[in-house]
């Protein structure tokens, strides 16, 4: 396995999306020192939200973080949140990058922005990279850890972590319901399908809250995380903490779960996959529910529930993508098929609506 070929590369900037160097430089020469005036810039190719750029000067290296060009709603890209919750983490989760400096003054690039450590490693995407051989026992080791650190984060002490009055933890499930469902009523666009029978269906059987509040991602999946070069099955980070709060774990089980295709389901859902999650060895949902259900001492009950909001959720994420480029906002190329995997998300939701799928 030659591991160069294996790290998540920084390129070429897109369009659009260029750093002013010289405010920047200047701006960060009290913080990073000498290095500040050698500072190079290249953009991390994934994420559609949330823009990540990779600083360099030397053999020193960081991360910025700062929302997309032309976003208008602040409290979608909270900068400051996001870097909050990873200064909070840094002494009792040992996953998260950690964090240097935040930046509010607006004259430097125009938002907030962060800036953070940077850990490099293997990041998996839609599929295993061709050149890391990982046998069924060892894809299945792998992916287990991926949720047992999920669990840790589950687990994290709010006092220790000084997160006890973060977030609104109580109602949680009825606020998120509620909000993704308005959300997608403000993203809905000709071409997209009818969500009113699942928006009617989550409000009708929505449960309480689980009993636990926990610090939760809200975006936890495999090309969110960073897996060690010398040791694939080892989780070594974990990034992109943007939607991170004090919720119910459980709704952050089924947002991961949506992002999670196992290998007896639908063609059309199975397309549409975020992470190698339909291959030997994997484990499939009823599995990873036990296994959450063990190690955090949570239950987890009307799985069907937490299963259809995590892909409505998604679909909402999605077609919000979507719907700025649809209306002009973005001209990237990503983005102009994504109301197919809306539909199809969609469709996976009716089908376990009408108990056709339960786990």
């Amino acid at each position: 396995m030659d591991e160069k070929d294996l790290i998540d590369r920084a390129g070429v900037i897109r369009d659009g999306e260029e750093l002013d160097l010289e405010a920047l430089q200047q701006h960060l020469e009290p913080i990073l020192g000498a290095s500040a005036a050698e500072l190079q810039i290249k953009q991390f190719p994934g994420g559609f939200s949330n823009l990540t750029y990779l600083l360099s000067s030397g053999v020193e290296k960081w991360v910025l973080r700062r929302p997309p060009f032309g976003s208008k709603v602040k409290s979608a890209h909270d900068m400051s949140r996001e870097f909050k919750i990873l200064s909070a983490i840094q002494e009792v989760f040992p996953y998260g990058p950690k964090p240097i400096h935040f930046c509010e003054n607006s004259d430097v690039l125009g938002c907030d922005f962060y800036l953070m450590t940077y850990i490099e490693g293997l990041v998996i995407r839609r599929d295993y990279p061709s050149n890391l051989d990982l046998s069924p026992d060892q894809v299945r080791a792998q992916l287990l850890n991926f949720f047992d650190v999920l669990s840790a984060l589950h687990s994290v002490d709010l006092e220790k972590a000084g997160l006890q009055n973060f977030g609104r933890p109580e109602g949680y499930v009825q606020r998120q319901v509620d909000g993704w469902c308005k959300r997608w009523e403000g993203a809905v666009t000709e071409d997209a399908v009818n969500c009113d029978v699942t928006m009617q269906w989550l409000q009708d059987n929505m449960p309480r809250d689980s009993g636990k509040a926990s610090v939760i991602h809200n975006d936890y999946k495999m090309d969110n995380v960073i897996f060690s070069l010398e040791n694939p099955l080892e989780l070594i980070g974990v990034l992109d903490w943007e939607m991170a709060t004090v919720g119910d774990p459980v709704m952050d089980l089924g947002c991961t779960l949506g992002y999670w295709t196992q290998m007896d389901d639908p063609d059309f859902f199975r397309e549409y996959r975020a992470m190698p999650s339909d291959v030997k060895g994997a484990p499939t949902r009823s599995e990873i529910i036990s296994r959450f259900q063990e190690k955090t001492g949570v239950s987890v009950d009307n799985f069907p529930f937490y299963f259809c909001f995590g892909l409505f959720r998604l679909a909402v994420i999605v077609q919000q993508i979507y719907y700025r480029y649809y209306h002009g906002h973005t001209k990237d190329q990503r983005f102009a098929s994504m109301v197919k995997k809306t539909n199809a998300l969609q469709k996976m939701c009716e089908l376990i609506i009408s108990g056709h799928i339960e786990s």
